[in-house]
Order: structure tokens, then sequence, then C-alpha cells
């Protein structure tokens, strides 16, 4: 399924897409579920029984046009966790650009390198990514996987991982590369207002039987920026999830940037940052694609 975070005059609350109909079938409408997203994650198998129900008995249909569609989960409960460095070429490239202030002198890193973005940073596909925040004129795209977790743990191994995963969402981690330099960490350059676009849906991990074949492909402009296959990650799903959950204790609703791969761009020279006007769109199906202008 296709789930959605909507609103429309009488408030906000999720729904499940129909793409082939352009509809979506609002599940306040029908049944007794959660009306925000993290909450009805948690409900797991159970939720999306009752959801598949509703979709099934066709009640509560509305055409996508006339609401306005959020990021799947507008405010995360946490920290968005993210992943650096997690595909080889970009890995490369990033440390070629000089703004790799990472301790180390090896482009591939060891072990996974992991940040976070402040949940004030998420907006929804269509929106502008606010740039004029940016004092330092360096913005910058990320396109990415994002795992959704479902029921949550703590020591976690690769094997279980996957029982884990509720689902995937694309996430661009937008990125101020002088703010990330000069202050020599990653979080107060990713963590801006706004630059952490999100959407446009939550696919349920039934939908995808092996997110190791997904296609990432980002564009500026129509111009092809990033292309690469979720199987070039340097460190899998499974190892991410098991490396954080040695740790902390995930849970449900919890949102995971399994990295960018080779394209963006601080890996041109010149660097070729976003300014006002430009759009990005990042696809991966069947997630879809998550575009925005910058402002």
């Amino acid at each position: 399924m296709r789930l959605v975070t909507f609103s429309d005059d009488k408030g906000a609350r999720i729904g499940v897409h129909d793409a082939a109909s352009g509809t979506l079938v609002d599940l306040a409408a029908t049944t007794r579920l959660p009306k925000e997203m993290t909450s009805f994650i948690a409900l797991g198998k159970n939720g999306l029984k009752r959801a598949r129900a509703a979709v099934k008995s066709g009640e509560g249909r509305l055409p996508i046009a006339g609401v306005k569609l959020h990021a799947p989960i507008p405010r995360p409960a946490k920290n968005i966790l993210c992943v650096g460095k997690n595909y080889y070429d970009h890995a490369r490239e990033f440390h070629a650009s000089g703004v790799d202030a990472s301790a180390g002198k090896d482009a591939i890193p060891e072990l996974p390198i992991m940040f976070t973005k402040w949940p004030n940073s998420v907006i929804a596909s269509g929106e502008p990514i606010p740039s004029w925040l940016d004092y330092t004129h360096s913005t910058d795209y990320e396109g990415e996987l994002a795992v959704v977790i479902g029921p949550g743990g703590r020591g976690i191994a690769k094997k279980d991982a996957y029982d884990h995963v509720y689902g995937y969402t694309i996430i661009n981690d937008a990125t101020a590369r002088t703010l990330q330099k000069e202050h020599r960490q990653w979080f107060l350059g990713k963590s801006l207002d706004g630059y952490c676009p999100m959407g446009p849906c939550i696919v349920t991990a039934d939908e995808v039987p092996d997110v190791t074949k997904l296609r990432l492909l980002t564009t500026v402009n129509g111009e092809v920026r990033q292309d690469a296959l979720v199987s070039e990650l340097i460190f899998d799903i499974p190892t991410l999830i098991e490396t954080l959950s040695r740790v902390m204790t995930l849970e449900a609703g919890d949102l995971i940037a399994t990295g960018t791969c080779l394209g963006v761009g601080i890996g041109f020279d010149p660097p070729k940052y976003l300014t006002k006007g430009d759009r990005v769109a990042i696809t991966i199906e069947p997630i879809g694609t998550l575009e925005n202008p910058v402002g």
C-alpha cells in the first residue's frame, strides 16, 4: 500500500493512495484508525489489515487532486537517523571535495557514519526548499531511500532486520555545504528548517520484495545527476539496523535515511549548488517521485 498524510477542510489525517485511479481512501472515514501516521504504524499488521479492508470496501474515496499532501510523517517524534558516505562512488567524490571534515584519511569508511537531521527540517513534496535560510549560499541535494521502522527493538540481528522494516519513503538530505565544513560536523548544515523534503508516500514493505533492486534517480531541472541501485550501498539495510539497535532502541515510525550516491552538487568542479528557481526530483519506484522547487 501507498500510505499518505493529507489534509482538506476536515483537517489532517492518513489515507491509502490508489495511483491507478488518482484517488485515495480516507481511513478516518470508514475506520477508527489513528489520523496520525506514527500511531498507525505502531498498530503493525493489525492496522494494515484494517486499512486493506477499508480499501476493499470502496468507501471513503477522495480525488487526490482535491486534497493537500503532506510529508508522510510530517513531524517525526525524533531526529531522522542518517548515514554518511554509504555509496562507494559518492564516498570518493565527497572525500575529494574538500568539504569532508570527518576523521580518517580513507575515502571508504570502515563502519557506518551516523548523524541526524532535526524534525523541523521535514517538508512535503512540492514545498519549496527555503535556500534563503542558508546564508552561505551553498545548498546541495542528496537523493536517498529511507527506511521506516515498524516493530521496534534493541539488539536486532542482521538476519531479523527486515522483520522490523515497515516500509520505505524518499528523502532529500538537503545540505548547506559551507556550514557542514566550517562546523566540522554534519548536524547544523543538514538541519535547516525545510532541508528534509520527504515523500510522496510510504510504500509498505510487502510491496518491495527485494529492496536492493530499487533504482534511485535524481534530476535537477531535468538533468540527470544521480543514478544508482540500492544494491550499491556500502553498508546494507540489515547492517544499519543492527548497528543502530546495538546502542539504542528503535521504535515504530523511526526513519533511517540510507545515504546518497554519486552526483551531488559538491562533486562537480566548480560545485553545482542549488539556486532559487531550480527543481529537484528524486524518483524511486514504486514509491514515486519527491519533487521540490528551490525557494
